[in-house]
């Protein structure tokens, strides 16, 4: 299960604009068939295009870049408007992703098992 949640969140980085809609339904059907939790990749939440979302359980999950270290407020009042819209947010920098996914995705794991 973590394995998948960890290509997931290293796919993330590696953008594939091609893919088509089709294979995108059938690897969110897959990873929920092995997770348990449909984590949907690039989705639209009211005026923001989050990275990662399980709509089932109202959890946004952020793989941030260099660039949001100079967007820390940005950031924050994107977090608070999704609070707002009843997700909670969580974030890890892409050096976490790619030091040890493992370890995010026990996170994440942990996280929406909690709620």
């Amino acid at each position: 299960h973590l394995n998948l949640v960890c290509r997931l969140l290293l796919e993330k980085k590696k953008k594939n604009k091609h893919k088509k809609q089709q294979g995108r339904k059938e690897h969110e059907k897959k990873q929920q068939q092995k997770t348990g939790y449909k984590i949907r990749r690039q989705q639209v939440i009211d005026k923001y295009m989050v990275d990662f979302v399980c709509l089932s359980k109202h959890l946004v999950i952020e793989i941030d870049g260099g660039i949001h270290l100079q967007q820390k407020e940005k950031d924050a009042l994107r977090t608070q408007d999704l609070n707002n819209l009843g997700y909670k947010v969580i974030r890890f920098h892409n050096e976490e992703v790619y030091e040890n996914a493992a370890k995010v995705a026990m996170k994440i794991k942990e996280v929406l098992d909690g709620m």
